[in-house]
């Protein structure tokens, strides 16, 4: 057994991020441990710009962005295991993991911050009849071929699911010369950020088919081709079947926070987000234990996961410097009127720094326009902000004056809602 002050579990933009902020703020005695060959996660394979422009102010490829985290963590001398899977993490914190090197080893620190990321949805979870050819792929698993291993899935694609994964490989796809004939959508709404609908379909004439889904896969041995049908109320609607040949199928249909090691640990999930649900201080269920990034929920831009993690890495930090967990109350945060959940979870107002701001991170749970983001204490508002249009694509941010909550001391619970503007 090792005694660490700080373990991050996972090396990807959250992690690098969480380890930086915690050795700035005083923490010596960290490890990163990351099942990779190399540090960076999913970053390694976005070989597209539009990084790095809240974090660096400057747009960057995603290896650039991942490299400027491992530079720091370099520098400032943080150790780190690659080719490491943790394989169980205890109530008590304790972390059992593996690597070739160590074999089978046990660290026992005293805070622990959860970074594994998410993982993308696959066929199985889509209920797509057909047989199970060789050529149907997850976005992401294609992105991998095309960009770190040099191989091109296939020559005529159709896309299911209007991702941001799934909207940057129709661009890729297409100019390594491939034919992407259509974007399906289940959802009368894209699922990615306008600028990607804008880059990545519109300006190479790619269709964007919303409210259609695959109802029919053809061929055996390789897909052939696919059929899509328009769909109102959940359901496929009769006549309205599209076939396209096709060789090659791409899933771009949702991300999952891999949480298995929270579940066993005990750790409690939001239903919304299938992520852990957190305080003010970025905190789990379970004292202690930390979480950011997309293992908490998923985001939209890197450069709000590397906010976050840092945020997550000072407030660990903190609790290991005291060693003090803060008493009171707590304020849950409630959701209403198109708001489909929001990290945090609750508040403690005795946690907030008088001069200090919150944020406020949520979805909406569809596309709405000339509304105003409230937030209530209690039946106050204590803040407004007029949004002319909101879509579940983009996350939205709310930074709330520390202040404005401790002003209202008796109050039960926190409120974010949509109004008409």
């Amino acid at each position: 057994m090792q005694n660490y002050d700080l373990v991050i579990i996972g090396g990807g933009p959250a992690g690098l991020a969480a380890a930086v902020a915690a050795r700035n703020a005083g923490i010596e005695n960290l490890l990163i441990l990351e099942r990779d060959r190399e540090l960076g996660g999913i970053l390694n394979q976005c070989i597209h710009n539009g990084f790095g422009l809240h974090t660096f102010r400057e747009e960057l490829t995603g290896p650039e962005y991942a490299g400027r985290f491992i530079e720091q963590v370099q520098t400032l001398g943080i150790p780190y295991k690659l080719n490491t899977m943790v394989l169980d993490l205890a109530a008590d914190k304790t972390i059992t993991a593996m690597s070739r090197e160590d074999g089978l080893f046990r660290l026992q620190p005293k805070a622990v911050i959860l970074a594994m990321g998410c993982r993308e949805r696959p066929r199985g979870a889509l209920n797509i009849p057909g047989y199970r050819p060789a050529g149907i792929y997850t976005a992401g698993t294609a992105q991998r071929l095309v960009n770190m291993e040099g191989f091109l899935p296939g020559r005529k694609v159709v896309i299911l699911g209007s991702g941001d994964i799934g909207l940057i490989m129709a661009r890729r796809m297409t100019l390594e010369g491939a034919q992407v004939q259509v974007v399906a959508e289940l959802m009368p709404y894209s699922g990615g950020l306008k600028r990607n609908i804008v880059q990545c379909l519109d300006d190479f004439g790619i269709p964007l088919k919303l409210s259609h889904t695959v109802v029919d896969i053809q061929g055996r041995e390789r897909v052939e081709g696919i059929t899509l049908a328009r769909v109102e109320n959940g359901k496929p609607v009769p006549g309205t079947e599209e076939h396209y040949d096709c060789d090659t199928l791409l899933l771009s249909c949702g991300l999952i926070p891999e949480n298995e090691l929270s579940r066993a640990a005990g750790v409690a999930i939001s239903p919304v987000t299938n992520g852990p649900t957190v305080n003010e201080s970025l905190e789990t269920s379970i004292p202690g234990v930390f979480a950011a990034g997309n293992v908490l929920h998923v985001h939209d831009l890197v450069d709000y996961v590397s906010e976050e993690a840092a945020a997550a890495g000072r407030h660990a930090a903190a609790l290991i410097r005291t060693g003090q967990q803060v008493s009171g109350r707590t304020l849950p945060i409630r959701c209403r009127d198109g708001v489909r959940y929001t990290v945090p979870t609750s508040i403690r107002p005795e946690a907030l720094d008088p001069d200090g701001t919150v944020t406020l991170r949520f979805r909406v749970d569809g596309v709405y326009r000339d509304k105003r983001i409230v937030v209530l204490a209690g039946s106050q508002p204590i803040f407004s902000r007029k949004r002319p249009v909101l879509a579940p694509g983009e996350m939205e941010t709310v930074q709330l004056k520390s202040r404005l909550i401790l002003d209202c001391p008796d109050v039960g619970e926190l409120t974010v809602k949509l109004e008409d503007a």
